[in-house]
Order: structure tokens, then C-alpha cells, then sequence
């Protein structure tokens, strides 16, 4: 493995971690208030987590090959999941 493939299998392993937390403290939110907006925020950061390590994943079972389609994957779930976590703070309750 290539440094540049360690590094960034680090940095996909923490944001990972990172982004597992935040669901954590989401749904625990969700559970001990009942708002819907924690249910969306914790949905929202699910997804960003989902992009991370499936990218990841399928960049090294693919030998890092079709790059355009694997950072395409992960842009539309990155997205989305940032629209569910923009949309659990502006909507009101």
C-alpha cells in the first residue's frame, strides 16, 4: 500500500468515526425528544458516513479504477445527506 492509500484510508477511518458519533448523538437526541428534526439530522450524518466508507471501500476493491463514478456516488450521498441536516435545522417544529 502506497502512503498516499494509507493516508486516505486514515482520513476515511476518522471521518467515519467522526460521522458515526454524530448519529449516535443524533438518535439519542431523537429518542429522549421525540423531534423530528433529530430523526433528519441523524439520517443526514448516516449518509455522509454511508458516502465515506462505501467510497472507500470500493476504491480499493476496484484497484482505485473509475474515479469519476466513485467520486460521483459519493458527491450525490455527501449531498444529500448535508440537504437532510440543513433541512433538520431550518425547518421549525
Amino acid at each position: 500500500m502506497r502512503s498516499i492509500e494509507a493516508l486516505y484510508l486514515a482520513f476515511s477511518a476518522t471521518l467515519a468515526a467522526a460521522g458515526l458519533s454524530m448519529v449516535a448523538f443524533a438518535t439519542r437526541a431523537y429518542v429522549n425528544t421525540g423531534r423530528d428534526s433529530m430523526r433528519h439530522l441523524s439520517a443526514g450524518f448516516g449518509l455522509v458516513v454511508a458516502a465515506a466508507i462505501g467510497t472507500t471501500v470500493a476504491a480499493f476493491l476496484t484497484g482505485f479504477q473509475n474515479t469519476r463514478t466513485l467520486l460521483t456516488v459519493n458527491y450525490f450521498l455527501t449531498t444529500t445527506g448535508y440537504i437532510f441536516v440543513m433541512y433538520s435545522i431550518v425547518v421549525a417544529e
